[in-house]
């Protein structure tokens, strides 16, 4: 349960490794984000990625679970 809590926060510390201050300038974020939205990554604007990320808030929260469970089923197997 512990893992599930802190996953989210997990993930954007991970994928925003560089651009700590300012996400969405993380290229792997930005390849995220067209990945699933097929928006171009070299386009997205800071507005935009961010209002991604608020339409699709339970989207990625699923996401995030899912991730969460994951890596709970890798920890428990290490």
């Amino acid at each position: 349960m512990r893992l599930a809590l802190f996953a989210p926060l997990r993930f954007l510390w991970e994928a925003t490794r560089g651009h700590r201050l300012a996400p969405w300038r993380s290229e792997y974020l930005r390849w995220r984000v067209e990945t699933y939205s097929g928006k171009r990554a070299e386009t997205l604007t800071a507005p935009e990625i961010l209002g991604f990320v608020w339409v699709s808030r339970w989207e990625l929260l699923s996401y995030l679970a899912w991730i969460a469970r994951l890596d709970r089923e890798v920890h428990k197997r290490a």
